[in-house]
């Protein structure tokens, strides 16, 4: 195996109302190279934003096996992740992320939101400005609580 640099994975989730128009970002950085993304729906939550960013940023990742550390303000995504959280909601998602992580060697990383750091602030920005946008598409996977709960 090559031996190549750590990818950065830094992410961030919003929605104004939860439920209500929701939007992800995500910044990608390794060495001098630099990836922004973002995306948005109609109706969706904040914590599906914060896990479908991380989804997305792992998604942009082409090399196999990559050291990917991933930064992210959601106590939902991390404590989920490295507390053993029960997985409740969202199961789409998580199937997504299972799937994707099984290919790369991740650490994560829990920062405080909206403290100034500069990557964070980025994907806030990113977040924001996309479910800002005009006729966004629906997410299929988001399910009302009142139905999400006959689920459980």
């Amino acid at each position: 195996m090559e031996n190549r640099p750590v990818i950065y994975l830094y992410t961030d989730g919003a929605a104004s109302g939860n439920p209500g128009p929701g939007g992800w970002g995500a910044v990608l950085t390794c060495g001098n190279a630099r990836k922004e993304m973002s995306g948005g729906f109609a109706l969706t939550t904040n914590n599906r934003m914060e896990l479908l960013a991380v989804i997305k940023g792992l998604e942009a990742i082409r090399w196999q096996d990559a050291e990917v550390e991933i930064w992210s303000d959601s106590t939902y995504v991390v404590n989920t992740l490295t507390k053993g959280w029960k997985r409740k909601k969202n199961h789409d998602l998580w199937a997504r992320y299972d799937a994707l992580a099984a290919g790369f060697r991740i650490t994560l990383h829990w920062l405080k939101g909206h403290a100034g750091h500069p990557e964070n602030e980025r994907c806030d920005r990113l977040a924001v400005e996309a479910y800002s946008r005009p006729n966004l598409p629906g997410d299929e996977g988001y399910v009302p609580k009142e139905q999400e709960d006959k689920l459980l």
